[in-house]
């Protein structure tokens, strides 16, 4: 049986602020931008005891700790110590499945789990003596226990779940907490009485397939701590995207459409730098009433010209049909990506 490690680095924004800023330390600190709208991005541990957390409007966060120190993000700095730390990681992983900026998968070879254990532990003070941070790492048999396990072990954690004891080490966590579970999901199973991720691990073939469809065996399976998923090694780019909040709901398609113009500017510059071409363009629109739009659209060539975005964009925001409905956030989203071929030289 193989072994997965998941890493995850602690309140990774707030702990790069509070290391980079000594006086920051031991105290409730929120990552978040200025503004009504603003939401926080990522609370420290201090802040958490007060009800701070990710995504939480940041006047409500204020309100409930009112020495909470907000601090803007710093992406410069993020990207920085980031590297630093996947440098460590991939001097011991054989494959790396990164999720963001601060989470990974790691295949560490033919190991066993005592020596994943070790490998984890050792890799966790190497990156809090070169980095000054702190990573929670879990250790199990498949990718969504070790994720479960690293969650459950944080801050600084080690959770090590034994080979065999997967389905027991689940049982009797929130059915929530089972990959693929929504809030919907989540609702409709509670009102069936099901509420323990092991009560989805004793549904019957029969009955797994009438509550989630045909891929309810292998969704019971996954209850039960069975996840035969590898790691999969994938630093590819499969999207850029640019997205704005507005401070006021915006209810102007002109204003919408100067928006989506400078997000094309700032896509070209992205895929430039990449040397990509694009040949799927989106637009996300989210409503006052925080339900999401999207639409899309396929062109005949790739591009990495604004204009070229701009248009497309332009075309699918108007085949949204907003009809003076209030927008709160725009973006504008390029996919399909391809390797800008190389620029023929003219000889005559």
């Amino acid at each position: 049986m193989s072994v997965v490690v998941h890493v995850d680095l602690d309140a990774f924004y707030a702990s790069v602020a509070q290391r980079d800023d000594p006086t920051l330390s031991g105290k409730p600190v929120a990552v978040s931008h200025s503004g009504r709208r603003s939401v926080v991005l990522t609370a420290s541990y201090e802040a958490r005891p007060y009800g701070v957390r990710s995504a939480m409007p940041l006047y409500q966060a204020l309100e409930r700790c009112p020495e909470l120190i907000v601090v803007p993000p710093n992406f410069a700095a993020y990207k920085a110590a980031s590297a630093a730390v996947f440098a460590l990681v991939r001097e011991v992983a054989h494959a790396v499945e990164r999720l963001s900026l601060d989470e990974a998968f790691l295949d560490l070879g033919d190991v066993t789990i005592d020596e994943a254990t070790q490998t984890a532990r050792e890799l966790k003070e190497r990156v809090r003596a070169q980095t000054g941070l702190t990573l929670s790492a879990g250790v199990a048999s498949g990718k969504m226990v070790a994720k479960i396990a690293s969650d459950d072990g944080k801050p600084d954690g080690l959770l090590v779940v034994a080979l065999g004891s997967e389905a027991a080490y689940l049982a009797e966590k929130p059915v929530a907490r089972l990959w693929g579970v929504g809030p919907k999901t989540e609702r409709r199973l509670r009102e069936l009485g099901i509420e323990r991720v092991g009560q989805v691990g004793a549904l019957s073939d029969g009955r797994a397939v009438e509550l989630f469809g045909r891929g309810g065996p292998a969704f019971r399976d996954l209850a039960l701590g069975i996840d035969a998923r590898p790691v999969v090694e994938d630093d590819e780019v499969r999207s850029i995207s640019s997205e704005e909040t507005f401070e006021y709901d915006e209810r102007s398609v002109p204003a919408l459409l100067q928006t989506v113009r400078s997000q094309a500017q700032e896509l070209e510059e992205r895929l430039r730098k990449r040397e990509l071409r694009a040949f799927t363009v989106g637009v996300k629109i989210k409503l006052a009433d925080f339900s999401v739009l999207g639409r899309q659209t396929t062109l005949a060539q790739p591009t990495d010209r604004a204009a070229v975005i701009y248009g497309a964009a332009a075309h699918c925001l108007r085949r949204a049909a907003l009809n003076g409905r209030a927008v709160r956030l725009i973006g504008t989203r390029v996919a399909s990506l391809v390797e800008r071929p190389a620029e023929q030289i003219a000889l005559f």
